[in-house]
Order: structure tokens, then C-alpha cells, then sequence
């Protein structure tokens, strides 16, 4: 054999061990605020924003920021920059930094159910997403009629577990193939319901303010998935 030949097969094969290897393993994401803790796994169907969120996470940009805007019955968000140190009755949601808005990635596989986590955005036709604004899921359990209207209006037909979620434990279909959803939240629904039914005041800022803190933590698939009982799909 050319020593081209074995130089080009070992490249494919040193590639593909990588491959696998990181495919055994996970970043795990730690949401610490002032009501609660929750973890946060991150979808792979949606590269750009789980690559993009990684790297804020990393590198710490959303600790000491607030969920700024919460809407109970519909969902709570963060990552405005501005929010950081922000005086009591600021308005906010306008901050951003200085990355590209990064493309649509909504894939069916991954709709808005509670627990979601979705990328804000402005009224852009691409539907491209905030570089740092985010928005987790909390919604309302629905029933088969309004689903299949949803269904109807978005051009979407759901999974019979999809489906299953949004009866079960609920959430915002209306924004399925609208918005990006890129992870999900694992554990402490209850962390949402305490957020988004702060009191707030008129711009729909809770009043005493929710801060939040992100840590990225190197983990098993299998650990990840026997732990917070997790299917990868």
C-alpha cells in the first residue's frame, strides 16, 4: 500500500475516532439564579445556536444578567446585556453585542414546549435569531383541538409525542417554525412557574430582580440521560 494511501487512512480514522468520542459526551449546562437551579441540555440539530450559546456560557457573559421580561403563562426571558447592574424600572430587551444574528435553525424535531429554550428575535424576514437574547418556555397545557388548529396555521404536523408533551405538561406551539428552539431544561420546571409569576412592573420586569449565573460542564451522554431521564434523539 502507497504511503499516501496509509497516511489518508489513518487521517479518516483518527477522524471518525474524534467524532465518536465527542459524540459520547455533552456539555451540560448549570442555570443558577436567585429562585432556584436548573440544568440545560443543548441541541445538536441546531449547531450555529448551541455553538454560539457554548461560547457566552464559557466565557461567562451571562452571569450577573436578569431575566428582564417574564409573561406567566407564556415565558420567561434574558440575556440583554444592558440588564447587567440595570437601576430599578429600567427598561430593557434592546441590548445586544457585537456577534452576527445568527441563521434560523427551527427544526420540527424541536418545538416549544415547557422547558424550551428558544432564541429571541426582532421582526427580521430571515427569522434570524438574537446573538445573546433567549427566552425559556413555559406556556399552557392545551388540548387535541387547539393543537391540530396549530398544526392547521404553522405547517407542522406533530409527533404522537410531541403531541403527548403539549397535553401533559404544555407550552407555546403558536411559535413553532417562527422561533429557533436549541436546548431544553432537564430538571426544576417549577423554576419557571416561581420566575414568570414574579411581580413585575408594566414593561413586564419582575420587580425585585432574578438574576442569573451559567456554567458548561463536560459530561457522559449516558450519565446526562440516566440522571435527568433524557432521550437523545
Amino acid at each position: 500500500m502507497k504511503l499516501w494511501i496509509i497516511a489518508i487512512t489513518i487521517l479518516v480514522s483518527t477522524f471518525r475516532a474524534e467524532a465518536q468520542k465527542k459524540k459520547r459526551t455533552d456539555q451540560l449546562i448549570t442555570l443558577n439564579t436567585s429562585l432556584g437551579t436548573a440544568h440545560i441540555v443543548l441541541y445538536d440539530e441546531t449547531p450555529l445556536h448551541k455553538a454560539n450559546f457554548l461560547k457566552l456560557v464559557k466565557s461567562k457573559f451571562y452571569d450577573s444578567l436578569l431575566f428582564h421580561r417574564v409573561i406567566e403563562n407564556f415565558m420567561i426571558q434574558g440575556g440583554d446585556p444592558d440588564s447587567k447592574n440595570a437601576k430599578p424600572g429600567a427598561r430593557l430587551g434592546a441590548g445586544s453585542i457585537k456577534l452576527d444574528n445568527i441563521p434560523f435553525e427551527f427544526t420540527p424535531l424541536r418545538v416549544h414546549k415547557k422547558g424550551a429554550l428558544a432564541a429571541a428575535r426582532n421582526n427580521n424576514p430571515e427569522k434570524k435569531s438574537s446573538p445573546c437574547q433567549f427566552y425559556i418556555v413555559q406556556g399552557k397545557k392545551l388540548d387535541d383541538g387547539e393543537i391540530s388548529k396549530v398544526e392547521k396555521s404553522n405547517g407542522i404536523t406533530y409527533s404522537n409525542k410531541q403531541k403527548a408533551d403539549y397535553v401533559a405538561i404544555g407550552g407555546t406551539p403558536a411559535l413553532d417554525n417562527k422561533y429557533t428552539v436549541f436546548g431544553e431544561m432537564l430538571d426544576n420546571f417549577e423554576l419557571i412557574d416561581k420566575i414568570a409569576s414574579a411581580q413585575k412592573d408594566e414593561s413586564d420586569r419582575p420587580v425585585t430582580d432574578v438574576k442569573m449565573f451559567m456554567k458548561a460542564k463536560k459530561m457522559r451522554r449516558k450519565k446526562i440521560s440516566k440522571k435527568y431521564k433524557y432521550s437523545y434523539l
